[in-house]
C-alpha cells in the first residue's frame, strides 16, 4: 500500500519551509524512524521521520524545494518486504566493511569533534557551557592565485536570525552593564562535590546550573527583567523560563529551558544537555524556541572575554557569560589568585532603569560567590 510522507507542523507562525536534502533515495529500504529528508524553515531545522517501513517508492519534491505542512513530499511503499532490523544491521555493517576495504580512513582523532576551547579545572567546559559547538570541521580548499567572489543563498534561518537581531535593535532602548564574578567558591564545590554528584544523577555538575538558578533568584527580586513590552503593556511573568543561546553549523538557536525557577541543579543540567543534543542532532521542534522570558548566552566557550549580547525579542535581558581566567584581585588586604569571569546584562532601557539592572546584576554576581544562598529563602 502507498503511504504518502507529509512535512510536519512548524507550528503556529510558520507556513513554509525548504527541503534541503534527501537521506534516502527512490528504491533505499526504509525502517520505521529512519530520518527521510530534512527541511529548513525561518526559525529551524527539522527532520521528516518514517513512520512506517518500507520502500521509498517515489520523491515528489527535489531539494530547494518550497513546502508546506501536510504537504506530501514522498510516496512510501509498505507492501514491499523489508527484512528485520538486524538484517539491516548486518546489511549495513557488511557494507562498511566493504567500503573500508578500498577506502583510506583518515585518522579518527583529527576527524572527531574538536573541543571548543583547551580545558583547564577553572574554564568554562564545554559540556558545562551554553553555547554548545556543533561546528563541522572547516572544508580546506585549496590555494588560488586568482581572485574570485562567491556567492551562495542566504539560508531560511539565516535569514530570520538577522531580521530579529536587527529587529532588536531598531525597536528595544539597548543598554549593556558590567560586573565581574570571582568563581573560586562554585569552583570549589564543583571540585569537592562533583564525582558524588554524578554519580547520583547520572550527569556532571557544571557550571551552567549555577548561573540558571542565580539567574532565576534575581528575577525573583527584580521582576523587570523577566517580563517584556507589549504595545501599551507590560507583561510580567511568575515563571521563568531560560533561553539558551546555542550555536550550530546552521546558525544560532536558543532553545528555552522552562519552569527553571522550579528546577534543582541536576534537573537544569540534564535540561541544558537534553536540549544541546537536540540542537546538535537537528532533533528541536518549533515550540522548543516558543515563550523564554530571559535568556543566557556564554562566548567564553570561544574565547571571549568580554561582549554585549544582544536581546532576544521580545525579552527585555541577557545575561552573557565570558571567559573564565586565573587573575590576580585583592581579599583581606592581600593578593590572590582567583578564577575570574566578566558578566555583560544588556537590558531594554524602556523598561528597566539603569540602577535595576545593575541591582539584578550584583545579585546575580553574589550568589555566584557565596552559592550557599542557592539553599536558603533570602
Amino acid at each position: 500500500m502507498d503511504i504518502e510522507i507529509k512535512v510536519p507542523s512548524l507550528g503556529e507562525s510558520e507556513n513554509e519551509a525548504t527541503l534541503i536534502s534527501w537521506l534516502k533515495q527512490e528504491g533505499d529500504i526504509v525502517a520505521v524512524d529512519d530520518v527521510l529528508a530534512e527541511i529548513e524553515s525561518d526559525k529551524i531545522t527539522m527532520e521528516i521521520p518514517a513512520l512506517d517501513a518500507g520502500v521509498l517508492k517515489r520523491i515528489l519534491k527535489p531539494v530547494d524545494s518550497t513546502v508546506e505542512p501536510g504537504e506530501v513530499v514522498a510516496i512510501l511503499d509498505d507492501s514491499v518486504p523489508v527484512a528485520s532490523d538486524a538484517a539491516v544491521v548486518k546489511q549495513s555493517d557488511a557494507t562498511i566493511e566493504e567500503k573500508a576495504v578500498t577506502t583510506v580512513l583518515p585518522d579518527t582523532e583529527a576527524t572527531e569533534e574538536a573541543p571548543v576551547a583547551e580545558v583547564r579545572e577553572e574554564q568554562v567546559r564545554s559540556e558545562d557551557a551554553a553555547e554548545y559547538v556543533v561546528h563541522k570541521p572547516a572544508e580546506v580548499r585549496p590555494v588560488e592565485s586568482g581572485r574570485h567572489e562567491e556567492r551562495i543563498p542566504m539560508s531560511g534561518l539565516r535569514r530570520r536570525i538577522a531580521t530579529r537581531l536587527k529587529q532588536a535593535q531598531n525597536t528595544a532602548a539597548m543598554l549593556t552593564t558590567f560586573n565581574e564574578v570571582n568563581l573560586q567558591a562554585v569552583s570549589d564545590l564543583r571540585s569537592r562535590y562533583g564525582a558524588a554528584f554524578q554519580q547520583k544523577h547520572g550527569i556532571k555538575l557544571g557550571y551552567m546550573s549555577f548561573f540558571v538558578r542565580a539567574i532565576c533568584q534575581g528575577l525573583v527580586k527584580y521582576p523587570a527583567l523577566n517580563a517584556f513590552i507589549d504595545g501599551d503593556e507590560i507583561a510580567y511573568h511568575n515563571y521563568v523560563d531560560v533561553g539558551i543561546a546555542v550555536s550550530t553549523d546552521k546558525g544560532l538557536v536558543v532553545p528555552v529551558l522552562r519552569n527553571a525557577h522550579l528546577m534543582g541543579l541536576a534537573d537544569i543540567e540534564a535540561g541544558i544537555a537534553e536540549l544541546a543534543e537536540r540542537a546538535r542532532n537537528g532533533r528541536l521542534m518549533p515550540d522548543d524556541l516558543k515563550g523564554g522570558t530571559f535568556s543566557l548566552t556564554n562566548g567564553g566557550v570561544f574565547g571571549s572575554m568580554l561582549s554585549t549580547p544582544i536581546l532576544n525579542p521580545p525579552q527585555s535581558g541577557i545575561l552573557g557569560m565570558h571567559t573564565i581566567q586565573q587573575r590576580p584581585v585583592a581579599e583581606n588586604n592581600a593578593v590572590v589568585i582567583r578564577p575570574m569571569m566578566y558578566l555583560a546584562l544588556s537590558y531594554d532601557h524602556r523598561l528597566i532603569d539603569g540602577a535595576e539592572a545593575v541591582r539584578f546584576l550584583v545579585a546575580v554576581k553574589e550568589t555566584l560567590e557565596y552559592p550557599g544562598s542557592l539553599t536558603l529563602d533570602l
